[in-house]
């Protein structure tokens, strides 16, 4: 059955006021969306999870002899990641031991010598005393012709011999004086230097076996038994994934009401939006990201092309979230920050380093462990007379 022209004008105005309608309720809703919920928020998906990818590196030169830990395993704060052959450090080790052992020797013999020289111008000193009171009672018994006139002249010459050996007994002790000034039998240069060869020896054995800075998850191991590695190779990567963040790269028109302190949701493609991680907007990079990298533009050179910046937003996860629901550094994501509020300053920072992975105290007993070995060594070689009787005081003429 055929239609008529006016029914059909009639299901055409129908189905115009239909889309009409239609058109009309989503723009309302659009408009009321936007009034109520979008005009205070700023979304990216140019949203990225990063966190500290620490690098593990060698202090020391080896062989390497084994390999302790691999990709994606979780190893805590001071394990033994890789192990050196440590052959050739125990060797230089062993010979600045030596050393300083022969230096505690030495400087104990020179202490010991530095004794001798003294008694020798004590004795010395009693000698010349003694030939000056004979020669006083011999000067006074000459007029008389109780002493004779040659033994006078032999006593004089005996004194000025004796005085000849003290003044060089003298130079001889102040000789040593000025090895010794200020020192001590265990803190004497030459003991300090060996001293300071045996604790880098010792630290470099340590050094051998190669530890983890922080607590975190394997990642790019780049050493295999057998390569020889040096100082500054890097071994590996360790990544903590309890300490994650989001770094949005919002557009510079839409970064002035950016502020510390406002509230982030976070939408991972990892979990897609049956997830939503809640963050805080801790701090804005001071700089664009062209700035920071490696051939940063020159727009005062050849044709100039205006492209929008962006800048980083750093925005921290709450850390309860992020045990739950576990993220890896470079996760994408759609970020959406409420900027109802502007509080602080865009300057402001309110980003915080109280994690573990911001310090490792996983090298600072290998000096003190050097130290007290160091300690043992100087102990063991040190002669048993006590400082306190080294005292010798340098008569005048």
């Amino acid at each position: 059955m055929s239609l008529s022209r006016k029914s059909i004008r009639a299901r055409r105005s129908f189905l115009l006021k239909v889309v009409f309608l239609a058109i009309a309720v989503a723009a309302f809703l659009a408009l009321f969306k936007w009034l109520t919920y979008d005009r205070d928020r700023v979304t990216t998906d140019n949203a990225f999870v990063t966190g500290n990818i620490i690098p593990v590196m060698a202090d020391a030169t080896g062989v390497v002899a084994a390999v302790n830990a691999e990709e994606t395993q979780l190893v805590k704060k001071g394990d033994v990641l890789v192990r050196l052959d440590a052959q050739r450090a125990r060797a230089v080790l062993g010979q600045a031991e030596a050393e300083l052992g022969r230096a505690v020797r030495a400087v104990g013999a020179l202490f010991a010598n530095r004794q001798q020289a003294c008694q020798k111008l004590a004795s010395r000193t009693a000698t010349r005393e003694r030939t000056r009171h004979d020669l006083t009672r011999y000067r006074a018994a000459a007029p008389s012709g109780a002493a004779s006139r040659q033994l006078l002249q032999n006593t004089e010459d005996q004194l000025a011999a004796q005085e000849a050996d003290w003044r060089e007994t003298r130079a001889e002790l102040q000789a040593f004086d000025a090895r010794i000034i200020n020192a001590t039998r265990v803190s004497h240069p030459d003991i300090e230097w060996a001293k300071a060869r045996f604790n880098d020896a010792y630290v470099e054995t340590l050094r051998q076996n190669i530890r983890a800075p922080a607590t975190g998850y394997v990642a790019k191991r780049r050493v295999q038994v057998g390569f020889r590695v040096k100082p500054g190779d890097q071994i590996m990567n360790i990544v903590p994934l309890d300490h994650l963040w989001i770094e949005a790269n919002l557009w510079e028109n839409r970064l002035e009401s950016i502020r510390p302190g406002q509230k982030a949701e976070i939408i991972v493609d990892l979990y897609g939006s049956k997830r939503t991680y809640h963050g805080v907007v801790e701090g804005v990079v001071p700089g664009s990201g062209s700035v920071f990298a490696t051939l940063p533009p020159d727009n005062a050179t050849g044709n100039f092309i205006r492209i929008v910046q962006r800048i980083p937003v750093r925005i921290a996860i709450d850390p309860e979230e992020l045990k739950k629901q576990p993220l890896r550094p470079g996760l994408s994501t759609i970020t959406t920050i409420d900027v109802n509020s502007t509080p602080a300053s865009p300057n402001d920072s309110i980003v915080k380093t109280a994690t573990s992975e911001y310090t490792t105290e996983v090298f600072d007993k290998d000096l003190a462990e050097a130290r007290a070995r160091a300690d043992a060594v100087i102990k063991n070689n040190l002669l048993g007379a006590p400082d306190a009787a080294e005292s010798c005081v340098l008569a005048e003429k």
